[in-house]
């Protein structure tokens, strides 16, 4: 496995310090959590290591391949991938269409096998059968032809977490992947995670649910004021006064 890490990121919007300084490993397998009050960073620094945001100054490595400087796709082709806050899915496709769109190295995205059809055929029925598979673990079966907008927010957020398994990464972001979300709905997608983490992925989420974090991460990290003020087991962290203080300032 390539272990995800960075050294002295340092990033700052209109002067205001959003990550100084981070230095941090995330060895695969396992579920961290990423926490702290609103403003702390935690958004920034995924932005960082997954392309979105350049860093000011630092480095960010997977494995020994440095991908400071990449963009997004090209990190995602090194198998990572992520959700956002804000839903971003094809409002008006179905859901499977949305799974199918987020398959990698579909042989329809080159030009001369789109005109000739060249194995396209083929490789879009594999791609459907991936794609129910994917939808029957989220529970999503009876949804398969819906359009996304037809779903309620529960289900776009299972949706949005189908897409990330779609794209076969082993490095999964996650952005409040149970916020906004009914306890029956919370409990799902926190025992898929768990699943995703045994099966061998990393996976990687910010979060102000606390008990959803107590649940199941292996790994706490609190940020406050763009540096990480701790970092270890959930045990050895979540009861420390300083880091609730800091948590809910």
């Amino acid at each position: 496995m390539r272990t995800l890490s960075c050294k002295q990121l340092r990033k700052c919007f209109g002067g205001i310090r959003a990550v100084a300084d981070i230095e941090l490993e995330f060895p695969e397998p396992g579920i961290t959590a990423i926490i702290g009050p609103n403003g702390a960073g935690k958004t920034t620094l995924v932005n960082i290591l997954t392309g979105f945001v350049r860093a000011d100054a630092g480095h960010c490595y997977l494995g020994k391949r440095e991908t400071t400087q990449l963009a997004p796709h090209r990190i995602a082709q090194l198998g990572v991938t992520r959700s956002f806050q804000e839903l971003r899915l094809v409002q008006q496709a179905s859901v499977i269409d949305n799974v199918m769109l987020a398959r990698p190295r579909q042989l329809g995205e080159r030009l001369w096998r789109a005109l000739f059809r060249v194995g396209v055929a083929v490789e879009e029925t594999s791609s459907r059968r991936e794609a129910i598979g994917i939808l029957h673990a989220l529970d999503l079966d009876d949804k398969t032809h819906a359009l996304a907008s037809e779903l309620s927010y529960g289900q776009q957020k299972l949706l949005s977490l189908a897409l990330c398994l779609a794209t076969e990464a082993r490095i999964i972001f996650l952005d409040e992947p149970v916020s906004g979300v009914h306890p029956e709905l919370t409990a799902r997608i926190l025992s898929l995670l768990r699943g995703l983490a045994e099966n061998g992925k990393l996976i990687i989420f910010v979060e102000h649910d606390l008990a959803a974090v107590r649940e199941i991460a292996d790994r706490v990290i609190v940020m406050d004021e763009g540096q990480v003020i701790a970092d270890g087991a959930p045990a050895d962290v979540l009861h420390r006064p300083e880091i609730l203080e800091a948590y809910v300032g």
